[in-house]
Formats: structure tokens, sequence, C-alpha cells
């Protein structure tokens, strides 16, 4: 018999919640086959069978929050029988399959009467969908039909609709970024300050270098501009350490930068910016959003940050916010929405300019207005002069 643990696969990691199990007592599992897929403060993670074997017993639930070193498995092992001894006998357990479905999508399945694991996910790594769900449902009910002509608009009669919820599960990711901000809102106290950024010359720019074929995307100048900010200002690139009474200010720049994934923000971390250019920025920003967005990020790619910036300008309808730092870090910015605007400029001239807000809230524990409006400052002469802004790198 063998004991799988929930184990420690985070920085301080000390609990994490039952997501789903992809086991039931009798399934026969290969080695390293998924068990079940756990939520942590910080990332979902599987529990993987640490041989081949059949499930005794499961000894968790879903929705449920172990602790680290509980049990939750016994497996067999010498319940395998050697394939070289083996007679023909009865069918053997079916091994389980990973379904990647959110909490609420298999709800929906259940209602509908489907089974989930006939439905094909169309989500990123094969995740089904809402829409998958009722399209497999559809088709159940009309299988004459052919797929293509199945709609899901309002004006569909025969679609099979979803019992309104309401109330949906508070658990997963969702409730582990709830623990994070009630702790960090009740640790930090918090001051947002905002500020207006001409980013006009920046648009200009960039347009010039898609001229030769090279895309930056805006998210890694502010990225890069930030860095050398806080080369300026360290005080912001730093921990409070308040058992030991002292402010540790960190010599790396690891900026997180947060991302909106489908089961929920998480924040994937940039590492030793100020040794990188512009270019290489970009490149990994890229790599660690379609990670993220595919929930294939590494426990190393999302610990270890020293300051957070959010860009939620994309989204649009955005002119400020009070963002929550990500503790126990100093400071986060959050870069909003641009819009075009008359502007004074020069000698009382006035000219259309795109203008962007920012918001940054900081740690007043740590660092004081005055200074996070002297960082913010330095943030935007930075980004308002893109050239100079690479001369800075030399």
């Amino acid at each position: 018999m063998v004991e799988v643990k929930l184990h420690d696969i985070g920085e301080g990691m000390t609990e994490a919640e039952i997501n789903f199990l992809f086991v039931k007592p009798g399934d026969t599992v290969k080695e390293d086959e998924a068990l079940a897929e756990v939520q942590t403060d910080k990332m979902t993670a599987e529990i993987p069978a640490p041989s081949a074997g059949v499930v005794k017993e499961l000894l968790v639930q879903q929705g449920q929050t172990v602790k680290v070193g509980s049990t939750l498995f016994i497996l067999e092992t010498a319940a395998l029988p050697d394939a070289k001894k083996q007679q023909p006998v009865a069918a053997a357990p079916k091994l389980s399959k990973r379904i990647l479905a959110a909490p609420y999508t298999r709800k929906i399945a259940r209602e509908q009467g489907v089974s989930i694991e006939d439905v094909t996910g169309s989500g990123p790594g094969g995740r089904i969908t809402d829409e998958d769900v009722i399209r497999h449902a559809k088709l159940k009910a009309h299988p004459h039909k052919e797929e293509a002509n199945l709609t899901f608009d309002s004006h569909t009669s025969d679609r099979p609709q979803a019992i309104p919820a309401k109330s949906i599960p508070f658990r997963g990711r969702r409730k582990q970024i709830a623990k994070k901000m009630v702790q960090s809102i009740y640790t930090i106290p918090h001051c947002t300050h905002f500020e207006e950024i001409d980013v006009t010359e920046l648009i200009k720019f960039r347009e010039e270098l898609k001229t030769t074929r090279q895309y930056i995307s805006a998210t890694s100048f502010f990225i890069k501009a930030l860095s050398l900010a806080l080369k300026d200002f360290p005080i912001f690139n730093a921990v409070l350490n308040e058992e030991t009474e002292m402010i540790d200010i960190k010599t790396d720049h690891h900026i997180g930068l947060a991302i909106d994934a489908e089961d929920g923000l998480i924040v994937p971390v940039i590492r030793d910016v100020k040794n990188k250019t512009i270019r290489t920025i970009h490149d990994e920003v890229k790599e660690l959003t379609e990670k993220a967005l595919k929930n294939e990020l590494k426990i190393s790619e999302i610990t270890g940050g020293s300051f957070t910036v959010s860009n939620v300008g994309p989204l649009g309808g955005s002119l400020g916010a009070t963002p929550i730092i990500q503790h126990p870090e100093v400071a986060l910015v959050s870069f909003h929405k641009t819009k075009k605007m008359p502007v004074v400029i020069g000698d009382d001239e006035i000219a259309i300019r795109s203008i962007m807000n920012i918001s940054m809230s900081f740690d007043h524990r740590v660092a004081d207005g005055a200074t996070a409006v002297r960082f913010t400052n330095r943030l935007a002469e930075l980004i308002e002069n893109p050239k100079m802004l690479v001369l800075e790198m030399v």
C-alpha cells in the first residue's frame, strides 16, 4: 500500500483545495497519471500517482481544503497482476481520464444529463467550455441534425437551457485569490496615487518599429520603464519584514504581470528585468501569457516577484482603480485606458495627444506619497520619451 500525500508544491504553501478528483476507488492508474487537481493560493496543480496501481481508498472530497502532508489516496500497487502471467478475465477497470472543465461547466453538464467524459473540449489544452456541453446536449437531443446547424443565440427556441444559477461555487482559484486579497488589504495600509502619462511618442515609436517588422508590445516598454524607475527608487522594490523590523530592499527586479485567465487572475513573473532588453521582455511576456491562458505555468514561473504590474488598458473603459498590492510586495502599478484629448503643450499651444491613466498603490508604512509621486514622475518621463528609454538601457 502507498499513501499519496499532499506535498509542498510552492513557496510557503500550507494548504490546498481539492478542485477535482480524477479517480474513484477501484480505478486502475498508471505511474504519473493525474489523481486530483488542487488549487493553492498561487496556482492550479495536479497530484500524480507515484506508481501504477489500484485506488484502494479515497480520503478526501471535491471542494475540501486539506493541509500539506495530509493523505489523499491509498494506492494498492501489489494489486496489479504480472502481465506475463495474466489470464483472460473480465474487463479491467477503465483508466481514469483527465477532464479539463471548470466546476460550473460540470454543473451545467449534470443539469443537462450529459456525461462530461463524452464531451470534446474546444478550449485551450482541450478544456471543455459551457458551449461545448450545450452543443453536446443538443446533439444528443437531436442526433439527426448537422452540428453546423446548431447555433447558440437567444433566438434558438430548442436550445437546451441551463438552469439559471442563484449562486456559484466559491472555491478553487477564486477562493484562493480572495484569501490573498483579504490578507493584503488587512495587512497593508494602501495608498493609491493617480497620474496621467502622454503615450503619443511611444505609439509613434512602436509604429516606426512595425515598419521594420518588429512588433513590441506596449506592456514590454512599461515593464522596462518600471525597472529603470525602480533603479532610482528601490524602496518600492522591497519587502517589509515586521518580525525583524527591517525593510528588505531587493537587488533584482522580478516583475509580476497580472493575467486575466479563465480560472481567475494569475501573476507570472518576468525575472531579472533590469538586465534584459525590451525585445527579450516582449518574448517572455508572450510566452508566459500563453502558458497562463493554457494553465501550464510552473510554480517557479509564478513565485518570487518583487513588484507587480497590471495592464488593463486594452480591455477599455477603465479610467482608474485602486489595485490591491500582492502581499508581501510594497507596490503595484496599473495601466489604464488611453484616449485622445486636447492638451496644452509648448507655448500655450493645443494639440491632440494620447493620454493614459495609471494607478499606483503602495504600502504607506514603507513609503510616503511624495516618494510615490517622484517615482511616477520618473516612470512618466521614461514612457513619454521612449527613445530616451532605450538610451537608459546602455
